[in-house]
């Protein structure tokens, strides 16, 4: 099948006829070539500890069509202490390149106990990649979902991270791109979920910085809150939900993973977004926000400290899904001024923009 057309939430199809397994990832641009990689969700049905199935990546010349390059960060199904282990849990993987060394940097993250992030490096974007340091706390911090960026003119790169139910901390990285350097700034605190952030997604437009983070609620969408600041380490404005006309309150049943400007394009941001649980959809209330007001209220109760919480098997569930069938829906931001908005659309086109 060949596409002519983005169309989100949709069932996406590589060039071999299978699902795209890239979920909590990204796009870099190499040369003319798109590659669009994220967390191999294939074997993780839910149905056993199996989380992750690596790394696996896909080239593309228009994004609309995407060829599979394979697995470039494999699982260690030997090792159960290593953080690439199927069970290991891990997630949002991130890649940039350094300049200066001429290598590939991938950051992943790694829940286990305590969570960290592993660090690799490879000479090319489809590897090999070779383990630097499996256990990465920056600064000494906690780690949770992160984005990983390079500034467009310093060169200097920066990694923005969750601190689980918290805040939103940002750590200029060392030179070699495999820890930080040793000082950052926190933003957006919070006492706990369901409004603490997570899932930070930065990008950079007119010289402003924005951050579009998603509340805490679990694989359950929730409202995203869009930010802005004139550096790296704020202070950031809260600009609100960016989704326009968003009556189920769950940006658009997905979370935002990342957001990819278009380098042949003009003014092309392209919000890059997992739907996890494609059902919601269809879930009494969604349309008019009541289902996600149940699921923010679920989750201040587990973590209101004055309230006795009953963990369910219905609860449980929730927590191991069937990603291996989740999909994606990737939508185009608008600005009005500093405003940045994004609305639905059932299919869009890279050749509306100039």
């Amino acid at each position: 099948m060949t596409y002519h057309s983005i169309t989100p939430g949709r069932v996406w199809l590589d060039t071999d006829g299978n699902r795209i397994q890239a979920h909590g990832g990204s796009i870099i641009t190499v040369g003319d070539t798109f590659y669009w990689y994220g967390e191999n969700k294939e074997k993780t049905t839910g149905k056993d500890s199996i989380w992750h199935w690596g790394v696996r990546c896909y080239s593309s010349k228009d994004l609309y069509n995407w060829k599979s390059e394979g697995i470039i960060i494999p699982p260690d199904t030997e090792d159960e202490s290593s953080p690439l282990h199927p069970s290991a849990m891990m997630d949002r993987p991130h890649i940039i390149y350094n300049e200066r060394t001429k290598k590939y940097a991938a950051w992943l993250k790694i829940m286990g106990e305590p969570p960290c992030f592993a660090v690799l490096t490879a000479d090319s974007i489809l590897g090999p990649y070779d383990m630097v340091n499996p256990k990465v706390n920056p600064c000494g911090l906690e780690v949770g979902d992160f984005d990983l960026q390079v500034d467009p003119d310093t060169k200097k790169g920066y990694l923005i991270s969750q601190k689980p139910h918290t805040c939103i901390y940002v750590a200029e990285l060392n030179e070699d791109y495999t820890d930080a350097a040793g000082t950052y700034t926190e933003h957006f605190p919070h006492t706990a979920p369901p409004q603490a952030r997570e899932a930070p997604a930065h990008f950079i437009r007119n010289g402003l910085h924005y951050l579009i983070t998603s509340g805490t609620t679990g694989y359950d969408s929730n409202p995203s809150e869009a930010s802005i600041a004139a550096d790296w380490n704020g202070p950031y404005e809260v600009l609100g939900d960016p989704h326009v006309n968003d009556s189920s309150k769950t940006s658009f049943n997905s979370q935002i993973t990342s957001v990819f400007r278009h380098p042949g394009k003009k003014d092309l941001y392209i919000a890059l977004a997992d739907r996890w649980k494609p059902e919601i959809c269809r879930m009494e209330g969604y349309e008019t926000g009541a289902y996600s007001d149940r699921i923010q209220e679920k989750f201040r109760r587990i973590f209101d400290p004055k309230v006795e919480f009953v963990f369910t098997a219905e609860d449980a569930a929730d927590m191991k899904i069937n990603s291996s069938v989740s999909d994606y829906v990737w939508l185009p931001l608008k600005f009005e001024g500093g405003q940045v908005r994004i609305e639905w659309r059932d299919e869009w086109t890279i050749e509306e923009y100039e």
